[in-house]
């Protein structure tokens, strides 16, 4: 992740309106998550975690969680929340390295693709292949599409919060978004987006077979979701 954009996940930030719309977004995305378990129980890496509220419910369902994140106030928070419970792993994008071949049966990387370089996610993907179980899987999920707009995020997030008891916190928090950090790194670094073509050229090229998933993880359904498995 670029680094400006690991300072800012990594400390705290205005994304989430309020409690109530951190705690229906990581819902979600348990949803999510357990929806592409595998049917035994088996070792999940989830890349670039985030908070992870929801990860004691995950982990319910594995062999072994493993929840990644690059900054350490992130990681900290996670190995306090976590501690209690031996299915579950804290560690840093370096140790995946470490991992036995063949030890994932499942990799979920959701809304992660859009801070990292096109070179930085090849050679992530290429790193990752070899740790897949034969039958493993790598999720890459809420990828932004080039002719993907603010004015949908804007719509997604409305939308959600109309839903879920927070429109008029989203309203304010779409006022306090104008002036943060994340508007001026938006503008100022960019996110990287693919075209369905560019991330199954690229899959293709570290040696997956990719599809695309019929619903994105999350809210925003205008966004992309794909299931990637290794080539034999």
């Amino acid at each position: 992740m670029t680094g400006n954009w690991r300072d800012f996940w990594d400390r705290p930030n205005r994304i989430y309106v309020n409690d109530r719309h951190r705690q229906v977004h990581y819902a979600r995305v348990a949803d999510d998550i357990l929806s592409e378990l595998p049917a035994e129980p088996g070792v999940v890496l989830d890349y670039g975690c985030g908070e992870a509220l929801e990860a004691d419910r995950v982990a319910a369902r594995c062999r072994r969680l493993l929840l990644c994140e690059s900054g350490p106030s992130l990681r900290a928070g996670l190995s306090a929340r976590f501690a209690g419970n031996a299915a579950i792993s804290v560690v840093a994008p370096e140790d995946v390295a470490d991992l036995p071949d063949g030890e994932l049966d499942l990799v979920v990387m959701n809304s992660v693709l859009q801070y990292l370089t096109r070179e930085d996610f090849a050679a992530l993907a290429t790193a990752l292949r070899p740790k897949l179980a034969r039958d493993g899987r790598l999720i890459l999920a809420d990828l932004i599409p080039p002719d993907s707009s603010v004015v949908t995020d804007v719509s997604s997030l409305l939308g959600s919060a109309a839903q879920n008891g927070f429109f008029l916190a989203a309203l304010a928090g779409l006022a306090q978004t104008f002036v943060s950090d994340y508007r001026r790194l938006r503008q100022e670094l960019g996110l990287t987006t693919y075209s369905e073509g560019e991330i199954r050229a690229l899959l293709e090229g570290a040696g997956y077979a990719a599809e695309r998933r019929p619903r994105n993880f999350g809210f925003n359904q205008q966004r992309m979701a794909f299931i990637a498995r290794r080539k034999s």
